[in-house]
């Protein structure tokens, strides 16, 4: 089975937004613009500091209760990140499209599934923080994330493994699954949901490896992890990727594109 495809990042594809961003990764694409700081309704103004509003639109439909989870979890998440005390009594609104996910991800295209809605925070979260970016919305640090599984080496075994990534099929064997987001001095964890039953050493193995593939410039060739839980390098856990210098090439790749200087005619 071929490799899963690398994360792949556009910035500002839209042309009505402050800054824009699409997102592609294990099964999902995003597409997120950011607009602020803009004027607030006086009924939501803070005289500290500015609010941050997360808007999720499904694939299709209308968004649900899943939806409203996902938008505070974001919300508090980005908060964290954006230097809202610059901008008292303003609005910073990020809008998060969902184009497309995994095959069976949703259900009537709305993230109502126990365990498959964590699926796609990472998505999100990088779609938005790239928008920030591109509107030059000012941050203290970048976040990247990742989604990780705990599942049982086989039906019968009380060994488990940790599966990165995971695609719905893992969601709905797993034991536990989790999404982890860290700054990108990877000093500070923004971001840690799960759900299922886990052990604290499997969170303490789930954190050791989320922080190596968010933080780390590279990941080694082993299996293991340090505490000994397998650590699944299948073709759709895809744990190549660095998230760090992705995000950095992304943004880079987009400064030079606008920094060409385009010669004139005639001179």
């Amino acid at each position: 089975m071929a490799a899963m495809a690398e994360p792949v990042a556009i910035l500002s594809p839209l042309s009505r937004a402050d800054g824009s961003a699409t997102y592609s990764h294990a099964g999902y694409t995003i597409t997120a613009s950011a607009n602020g700081p803009i004027e607030v309704q006086r009924r939501d103004e803070n005289p500290d500091e500015a609010t941050v509003d997360v808007v999720i639109r499904p694939a299709a439909g209308v968004g649900g209760p899943s939806e409203r989870h996902l938008d505070s979890v974001l919300k508090n998440t980005l908060q964290e990140i954006i230097l809202v005390q610059e901008f008292p009594r303003c609005l910073i609104q990020i809008v998060l499209q969902v184009q497309s996910v995994p095959e069976n991800d949703y259900v009537n295209t709305r993230l109502n599934v126990p365990g498959l809605n964590l699926g796609v925070l990472p998505a999100l979260l990088q779609s938005a923080v790239l928008a920030l970016l591109s509107a030059s919305i000012p941050m203290r640090t970048t976040a990247t994330a990742v989604s990780l599984a705990i599942l049982p080496t086989a039906s019968d075994s009380s060994e488990t493994k940790i599966v990165t990534n995971f695609s719905p099929q893992d969601a709905s064997l797993a034991l536990s699954t989790h999404v982890l987001a860290f700054s990108a001095q990877g000093d500070k964890l923004l971001l840690a949901e799960s759900e299922g039953g886990f052990t604290m050493s499997e969170w303490d193995e789930v954190l050791m490896e989320a922080k190596k593939i968010c933080c780390q410039s590279g990941l080694d060739d082993e299996n293991v992890s340090d505490n000994g839980m397998a650590v699944d390098h299948k073709a759709n856990s895809n744990v190549g990727p660095d998230m760090r210098g992705f995000l950095r090439s992304a943004v880079q790749g987009k400064l030079e594109d606008a920094l060409k200087w385009r010669a004139v005619p005639g001179e």
